[in-house]
């Protein structure tokens, strides 16, 4: 049985109810790109909102990550990964979640305790040593060799500078056949971590002062494909069995083995992988220069840039043959993957036509670059051949080496250094994870968008659907269906008609019915698969009723004069207005 299944049996079984994996473009959060984490779409539920399925919860959530993107090609680094994680609302705490650890591995996995080893932490000034869980560790036949006692940077959690926060415990499994010391030391890379349960004990207020919460929630995160790994005996996670039959199919497709040729197979794996499930997203993403379609765009074409590493003919079907096989292993958990095959196959092809096309372009320019040198590239041209043209200084310098000409590569890896760190700088905001703001001008443009739909589906077509959102404090960004540029007349239209709804101060009300039900009733929803059995519906007036998850104003009145700031294409069908409240 798969390692999901075991996973959701085994909390199922404990009283826990499974909650659909959220999309990996999140919804209406600003501070990250992708759902970076399993417990990023519970944070509402975390820090008190109540959840329609209760209090214990359990889930796989896709997640992807790109702030190590130079680190993918090595054996346990991803991209896409899928992150197991069980919750308890206010239900349970440290002693029960610490055993339904211990006996999922040890019971259902089969993992000896000999090959376990935790870290607890050690508190600080303002919370005691955490005692409470190295005991029940102790209870379980872990033994104090085993257990290590960690300060703050390793063992407590919170999101930010404020807010839930509080130790948490770490289980590390021994990988190596060496003989198992009998002290466990977190230094020693033989032993890998393979789970956390977070305990959020405390809430930090803005000054640093420490209260205990009177609700305390446990979030708990393993990651499949390094806990897999483990499992199976291997070090390399792409010889695991989430990957091994990709990597066979790549091997066959280059006529190359995967020994001597793991990195570019590693990349080119991982990376159809996580634009498999990005362009499957119910949020519409397709290859771009911004946002998540840059990322989208980035990872095919550097999986293209290592196919042809490997001499694969990048005009055949390579990529399709290899994102058919990650479908088909995916689907049966993943419904968006069975309904928009056809999607990613398409999103695929077309940007390797687009990325040869740049390729063919970039050939050229180094042909009319390296005509006039003498026997020397500089750092700036081969700069200008990896910016522009897609050129990995890899291809630059077998091509130069061809005319005998010498390539700066020390030079270009320093300035390529220096682009890497003004990326990392200029995208942190956009990179990390952790509470969205909902401040209160932003719950006004979270009720804003919902107008905004309404209006649109009056003015322009019933058939506009929301695609996706953006909301800061400062505007909101809405992504909607539609085939064509919105004429002047159009967005005055609209713009006329949400300001005469928020004139009219309607009022906002919130229910809570059964899925079926609120589809029923009329209302929409942006992702139907996202959402439990149990729905929170918010109408407004009778002129929007939409499935969400909140935050809302309670009356139309408090959001201000809306304004039409811009309106462009953001996708092949899906338009973009960006808009203020003043």
């Amino acid at each position: 049985m798969n390692l999901k299944d075991l996973y959701i049996n085994f909390f199922v079984s404990k009283g826990h109810k499974w909650i659909p994996s959220a999309p990996v473009v999140p919804e209406n959060d600003p501070s990250v790109l992708f759902n970076t984490a399993g417990m990023q779409p519970l944070i509402p539920y975390l820090t008190g909102q109540p959840h329609p399925y209760g209090t214990r919860l359990c889930d796989y959530q896709k997640c992807i990550r790109t702030n190590d993107l130079d680190s993918i090609g090595d054996k346990t680094h991803h991209t896409f990964f899928e992150m197991l994680g069980n919750w308890s609302l206010g239900d349970y705490f440290k002693e029960e979640s610490i055993n339904y650890s211990f006996e999922f591995l040890t019971k259902v996995l089969n993992i000896p305790v000999d090959r376990l080893a935790v870290t607890v932490f050690e508190g600080d000034k303002d919370i005691p040593r955490d005692e409470v869980s190295a005991n029940v560790w102790k209870s379980l036949g872990i033994k104090e060799d085993r257990i290590a006692y960690l300060d703050a940077s390793n063992n407590f959690w919170i999101a930010g500078t404020s807010g839930p926060c509080g130790g948490d415990t770490e289980i590390f499994y021994f990988r190596s056949n060496d003989e198992i010391p009998e002290k466990f030391d977190p230094e020693d890379d033989r032993w890998v971590e393979i789970w956390n349960n977070v305990f959020m004990q405390y809430y930090k207020d803005e000054s640093g002062k420490v209260t205990e919460l009177p609700k305390k929630n446990v979030d708990t995160g393993m990651g499949l494909e390094r806990v897999a790994a483990v499992l199976e005996g291997v070090d390399d996670n792409y010889m695991s069995s989430v990957w091994k039959d990709v990597i066979e199919l790549i091997e066959k497709i280059s006529n190359l083995p995967y020994q001597g040729n793991e990195e570019s197979m590693r990349i080119i794996a991982d990376h159809i992988r996580t634009a498999v499930f990005i362009s499957a997203d119910p949020a519409g993403i397709k290859p771009s220069n911004t946002d998540q379609g840059y990322i989208l765009r980035r990872l095919i074409r550097r999986a293209i840039r290592h196919a042809k590493k490997l001499n694969i003919d990048i005009n055949s079907d390579w990529e399709q043959q290899i994102a058919n096989l990650i479908m088909d292993k995916y689907e049966k958990y993943y419904n968006e993957i069975q309904e928009n095959r056809d999607i990613v196959l398409e999103v695929l092809k077309t940007e390797k036509t687009k990325f040869n096309r740049t390729l063919e372009k970039g050939l050229r320019e180094f042909e009319k670059i390296t005509a006039n040198l003498d026997g020397k590239l500089n750092k700036d041209l081969a700069f200008k051949l990896y910016d522009t043209y897609g050129f990995p200084i890899e291809l630059t310098v077998e091509l130069a080496k061809e005319l005998n000409i010498e390539v700066d590569v020390i030079g270009f890896k320093e300035k390529f250094k220096a682009h890497q760190e003004l990326s990392r700088t200029a995208s942190s905001g956009k990179f990390k994870g952790g509470l969205a703001g909902n401040s209160e001008i932003e719950t006004r443009y979270h009720t804003a968008t919902h107008l905004l739909n309404a209006a649109l589906k009056v003015i322009v077509s019933k058939d506009v659907h929301q695609k996706g959102s953006n909301i800061t404090d400062e505007r909101m960004r809405f992504d909607f269906s539609c085939d064509h540029k919105l004429t002047d007349e159009e967005k005055q239209k609209t713009e006329d008609l949400v300001n005469e709804w928020i004139k009219e101060g309607l009022p906002v009300i919130k229910e809570e019915m059964k899925k079926e039900d609120a589809i029923k009733s009329g209302a929409e929803c942006m992702f139907i698969e996202k959402y439990p059995d149990i729905v929170t519906v918010y109408s407004i007036g009778n002129v929007s009723k939409e499935l969400c998850g909140g935050p809302h104003v309670s009356n139309t009145s408090e959001l201000g004069h809306f304004k039409i700031k811009k309106e462009e294409a953001s996708s092949a069908g899906v338009r973009r207005i960006k808009a203020v409240l003043e």
